[in-house]
Formats: structure tokens, C-alpha cells, sequence
């Protein structure tokens, strides 16, 4: 089964107020000590799997770059990495290749690049068409910022873009919210991303509303219920532009979905690189794992330091759970009958309980043996998730 490569670019230009991620602005001068290591870490990549007890396999069919800003790197910096990728996995030749980007890096030396390293999609971090909203959050770029790289990406042969956007930003309304979802249906794009507002303390603006103060623009976020009716209303309109809904936070247009992200959600190998990157792998034979999973430092000091992964063995029956929390993310859900060959019916069949209340609180539909959440049961997913992380009597490890 062919790989995906994640590569982590912990870096932007300014720290969105709205973000929680291992990402933050420093000078440019760490740039090039990062990409050295993250470079030595991809030449490791066999010998760290070995030690971790995964199986690697060298053919690869996704590289994802993702942020931070990746496209802030220098253009050699960037052909480095995609270099290096390639000296040491094999390369099928209908890959995908995205780089995230946000708006107003794409400088010609960028794009250029992007074309010699093979990039053939690119995730653009939008968050709004509105000035507004896009201000209010920290974001450097105007709508007129996006429209123009939007015309020049495709000048490039880069059309197959990703479009990011947030419902429940400051100042945003159900109007200005509709405005947005039609600039992405009529700006022809196969591929956006739709994502609610985290209100944790894990990000400035959530921490300011878990405090209930102003900063921030905190007291213009709109509430959870006008949140979720926003979501609603793009699921509508992106569905109705046959942009559709094919993950809680996806949409594509026929043939569109991304690659790499499926395999996360549909429990493939991958492998991270960088700052808070996430790797999992079958085990190795020797042992009753289903697979390992292992992430690098949180920490750019710590991390280029070459502080150690932490690792997690997943036993069958995590491995079991996992199917159920990440599987159903996914619109057409999963296939109990799958799940029953590779686990053993007895497994599955402890979870029948959970699987028969959600069907009765109309949370899930169930279809001879497929299940999958009802439009209700995605906007309460994390709730319902929950319930499969903790594994019925019988399934302890």
C-alpha cells in the first residue's frame, strides 16, 4: 500500500488569533535550520520506522505540505525538500502533491518552484472573502489578494485548488457568511474546506471567550447555534453547486477529494516530518499490534534540537475504535460486514448497543451494514465519537 508523506512548515507570517496550531512567526533565519533537519529526518525515515516497529513502505502516492505557511520558505528551501522526498521514497506517477499556501505568498520565484518540485494542487488558507472578518483575525490579505492568485495559479497549470473557509469568525453574519460560499461555488473550485470555529484555550480568540472578554474581536463571535447554522447553510449551498460533502469539514467536486487526507481518515500509512508531525505504520509482523503511531515534538527549539518521538502502540482493538472515530467522518460511513472480516464479528458486535441508540436518537442512519451520521449526528461528531473511544466489556485491552 503506497504512502503519504506529511511535511510540517511551522511558520507565518503573523499568528492568526483563531489558531491552534504548532505554528507561530520567527525570523527566517531558523528557516534553513529546520529544513536541515527536517531534511536528516527523511534519511532517517527507515531506520526510525525499524526502531518504531513499523512496517515502511517505499512506494509513495501524496506529499502534503502543510503549515504554518510553507510557501513563505525560499524557493531552494522548498525544492529541497521535494529533492530529498524523492531521493528516498519512489514516487508513483499520478501523485498528489499539495503545498498549503495563504494568500499574498505566491510570488512568482514561489510559484515557479511549485511547478519544478510537481505540485499539482495547492490548499489556499482563505478563512474569508470578507475584509472584515479576514482583518479582525490577524489574516495580511484582502479578497482581492485571493482573486489574483487564484487567476495565477491556474496561468501555472495549477487548478485543482483547495479552498479553506471558518464559520463563526468575528463580525461574520449569515449574509457576509453567503457571500463568502459564493465567491468559492463561483470562483469554479473543486475542492473547499469547511470548518467551525475551536473554541479552546489552546488559541488567543479562545481563550478571550472562554474569559468572556473583548479582545480580539471576541465579542463579535458569532454564537454556537448561528456557528452551526452557517455550516448548515454551506452544506446546503456547496451540495446544491454539486461541490459535495464527502467528509464533516470536506467538499469535492467528482474525482477532487483529497488523497492524502483520506488516508488519515481511512487509517492508510503516512508518514510526518517537522514540528507536531504525526506518522502511523503497520507493525511489523513480530508482534500483536495492528500498527504504531509516533509524532515529533511539539516544539520548533525541541524538535530541531532532535528531541525524541513519543510513541503509541495500537493495539486491534484501539485499531477498532479508530475505525468507528475516524470512519465516520466520512459521508458514506463504514461497512460493519469490513470491519467484521478484519476484527472478528464478536468485536464488532459489542459495539451494537451504541451503534442501535444513535440510530434510535436519529444521530446515525443505518443501511443493512453501513452506517454513517445523519446531518445532525456531524454537527454533535465529537460527542458521538466519544463513545466509541472507550472500548465495551469484553474488548479491554
Amino acid at each position: 500500500m503506497a504512502l503519504g508523506i506529511y511535511v510540517s512548515v511551522p511558520f507565518c507570517r503573523s499568528k492568526c488569533s483563531y489558531c491552534n496550531f504548532a505554528s507561530d512567526v520567527f525570523s527566517g533565519a531558523v528557516f534553513e535550520r529546520y529544513v536541515n533537519r527536517v531534511v536528516a529526518d527523511i534519511e532517517l525515515a527507515a531506520d526510525r520506522a525499524e526502531r518504531m516497529g513499523g512496517e515502511l513502505e517505499h512506494p509513495i502516492d501524496s506529499i502534503y505540505l502543510g503549515g504554518g505557511t510553507p510557501s513563505i520558505l525560499d524557493s531552494h528551501q522548498l525544492e529541497r525538500l521535494f529533492v530529498t522526498i524523492k531521493q528516498n521514497f519512489c514516487l508513483q506517477n499520478d501523485s498528489e502533491i499539495t503545498v498549503e499556501c495563504a494568500p499574498g505568498t505566491l510570488t512568482e520565484v514561489v510559484l515557479e518552484a511549485l511547478g519544478r518540485c510537481g505540485v499539482n494542487r495547492v490548499s489556499l488558507g482563505v478563512q474569508s472573502f470578507i475584509d472584515q472578518e479576514s482583518a479582525s483575525v490577524g489574516r495580511l490579505h484582502k479578497r482581492a489578494t485571493i482573486l489574483d492568485d487564484m487567476v495565477r495559479l491556474r496561468a501555472a497549470g495549477m487548478s485543482n485548488m483547495n479552498i479553506d473557509l471558518i464559520a463563526g469568525l468575528p463580525h461574520q453574519t449569515a449574509h457576509s457568511w453567503e457571500l463568502s460560499i459564493n465567491e468559492v461555488i463561483d470562483a469554479g473550485v473543486p475542492h473547499v474546506s469547511v470548518y467551525m470555529l475551536e473554541v479552546d484555550e489552546d488559541s488567543r480568540l479562545g481563550r478571550e471567550l472562554i474569559a468572556g472578554g473583548t479582545r480580539y474581536h471576541a465579542h463579535f463571535v458569532p454564537d454556537e447555534e448561528q456557528t452551526a447554522d452557517f455550516y448548515v447553510q454551506a452544506c446546503e449551498r456547496l451540495g446544491a453547486a454539486q461541490i459535495a460533502e464527502y467528509e464533516i469539514s470536506n467538499f469535492a467536486k467528482t474525482g477532487f477529494e483529497s488523497r492524502h487526507n483520506l488516508k488519515y481518515w481511512t487509517r492508510q500509512p503516512y508518514l510526518g516530518f517537522g514540528v507536531d508531525a504525526h506518522s502511523m505504520l503497520r507493525a511489523s509482523a513480530v508482534n500483536d499490534l495492528n500498527a504504531v503511531r509516533f509524532a515529533f515534538s511539539d516544539s520548533l527549539e525541541h524538535y530541531i534540537a532532535g528531541a525524541p518521538l513519543t510513541r503509541t502502540a495500537v493495539s486491534p482493538n484501539a485499531a477498532l475504535e479508530e475505525e468507528f472515530f475516524l470512519g465516520l467522518r466520512l459521508t458514506k460511513g463504514i461497512d460493519l460486514s469490513r470491519l467484521a472480516r478484519e476484527y472478528g464479528a464478536d468485536s464488532v458486535a459489542a459495539f451494537a448497543p451504541e451503534i442501535d441508540d444513535l440510530v434510535a436518537t436519529r444521530l446515525m442512519l443505518r443501511e443493512g451494514d453501513v452506517i454513517r451520521l445523519t446531518g445532525r449526528g456531524r454537527l454533535l461528531s465529537n460527542e458521538i465519537f466519544q463513545r466509541f473511544l472507550s472500548a465495551p466489556a469484553g474488548l479491554k485491552d
